[in-house]
């Protein structure tokens, strides 16, 4: 079988067609959601629509290096993750987020199955470039969308930690949001949602600042330059545009405490910003 399915239909049931999306979050965000957008998740998979979950969580990793006396320190915005701080982003994000993430889906009565990138042979990775300066950050080099496609076969949301692998066994802290842009492309879904505390990439037009609706990925660019999209909106719209490519047409960010957020924007309401692919 190929390993990167071709559309966005993973496998079915009773002849029913499964479409999916990608969602990321980050863990703060998601500890931090109502038990009603847990709930929408429920509904949405009840229905059909298949969700595929990647989440973060650098400020539990922080916290937990923190309590641990172990040095971490930021170079370009990404963490240098040295084999003491990578133990320790391993089991906050494929241990106590990801089991936090699928504890909730199961509270409201939905189905979760969590796993890391290392399981499988998941997100495959290799070391970035400047690997010397900022230790075992990867790059995502693939992923094997066979394991997510059985575990949507089984009836479960794959809830995914991004800690990536080399053939060697070697671990690689993955940046969540790029994790999530890989695992949207290989996947070949039609659109990826980041789930965010903000209602959308923000513009400032007659003295206030509005949502933008629909943004270009060159728009994007510009923005980027001129200040207007900064700090840790920009590894999210980066990965947005990393991710808009072979069947992925729109990337939606979106505030999670919004009743329905997901239903709604499956359902075509106009909500939060859409960076779109132009043609």
């Amino acid at each position: 079988m190929n390993s990167t399915l071709q559309n966005e239909s993973i496998g079915t049931e009773a002849g029913a067609e499964k479409q999916t999306f990608v969602m990321k979050c980050g863990g703060s965000t998601l500890a931090a959601l109502p038990e009603s957008f847990f709930a929408d998740l429920r509904d949405l998979q009840s229905k059909g629509t298949q969700p595929v979950i990647v989440h973060g969580g650098g400020p539990a990793i922080s916290d937990n290096l923190a309590k641990l006396g172990i040095e971490t320190e930021f170079v370009n915005g990404l963490r240098k993750t040295t084999e003491p701080v990578l133990d320790v982003v391993e089991m906050v994000l494929a241990g106590s987020i990801n089991k936090q993430i699928v504890r909730l889906i199961q509270r409201v009565g939905g189905r979760a199955l969590g796993l890391s990138g290392v399981d499988g042979g998941l997100i495959q990775a290799k070391p970035v470039s400047n690997h010397a300066e900022i230790g075992w950050v990867g790059d995502v080099t693939g992923v094997n969308a066979e394991i997510i496609q059985g575990i949507v076969d089984m009836g479960y949301m794959p809830v995914i930690a991004p800690v990536g692998v080399d053939a060697s066994g070697q671990r690689y802290n993955i940046n969540a949001d790029t994790a999530a842009g890989a695992v949207a492309s290989h996947l070949g879904v039609s659109r990826m949602i980041v789930v965010t505390d903000v209602p959308g990439i923000m513009k400032t037009a007659g003295g206030e600042k509005k949502v933008l609706a629909t943004v270009s990925v060159q728009e994007i660019e510009d923005m980027i330059q001129t200040g207007e999209i900064y700090g840790g909106m920009i590894p999210k719209v980066r990965a947005a545009i990393a991710c808009i490519q072979g069947k992925v047409r729109e990337v939606i960010i979106v505030d999670g405490s919004e009743p329905q957020i997901l239903s709604r924007v499956l359902g075509g309401e106009t909500i939060g910003t859409r960076i779109i692919r132009m043609q």
